[in-house]
């Protein structure tokens, strides 16, 4: 099982609070260019997975995205996501039956991003990784955008602990206790599905 979400950034800098000498205000200088690199991650119970694009994800980048989970995951692969139009494309549809029953999907419920555990990835990503960040140009973006993401991923517990917060309310039995009901096993049929596991996870 594997939560996806896509997010982004931009030149402009991620501005959280910060230290500076007392009557000093800190200054962000930073190029009001509107150029957007966009994110693709899926997270599992012990590790995500990540891409990087150039400007707005589309149907095609979902799709590459979705390839580069199945090489990595081998076997049956539910994927739980929202309700994106990116998502519910003709492309997109078209690849998913392509995998003969490979690749399952189960919907998020509408406007409940505190849902998908890759929201509170995205959030470390860019208020503890990349704070007030100005880069140069755009490939200098890109390159500490990959860096951030891969220092993350050598942080076992800051997956767990995306999974594990209290106003996720089905994400912590989700990931921690079905991966195995929705691992591939000979004779299996469809994957549960995330309402019976929600139903599940409230009893």
């Amino acid at each position: 099982m594997v939560f996806v979400d896509e997010s982004g950034l931009s030149e402009r800098p991620q501005r959280v609070r910060t230290w500076a000498p007392r009557g000093q205000t800190p200054v962000l200088q930073h190029h009001f260019n509107w150029k957007v690199l966009s994110a693709a991650a899926g997270i599992t119970c012990w590790n995500f997975y990540f891409r990087l694009y150039p400007k707005t994800i589309r149907a095609p980048q979902v799709v590459n995205f979705l390839g580069h989970l199945l090489r990595h995951l081998p076997g049956q692969l539910l994927v739980v996501w929202d309700g994106l139009p990116q998502h519910r494309a003709r492309l997109v549809s078209e690849f998913i039956r392509a995998q003969r029953g490979r690749l399952a999907i189960e919907w998020l419920p509408g406007y409940a991003p505190e849902l998908n555990p890759v929201e509170y990835l995205w959030r470390h990503w860019k208020h503890h990784e990349l704070p007030n960040f100005c880069p140069r140009d755009f490939a200098q973006l890109s390159h500490h955008a990959r860096r951030a993401l891969a220092r993350m991923r050598r942080r076992p517990t800051l997956v767990m602990a995306s999974g594990s917060r209290p106003n996720c309310f089905p994400c912590n039995y989700l990931m921690q206790g079905s991966i195995d009901l929705c691992s591939p096993q000979p004779g299996l049929g469809h994957s549960p599905s995330f309402r019976s596991l929600e139903k599940k996870a409230l009893e």
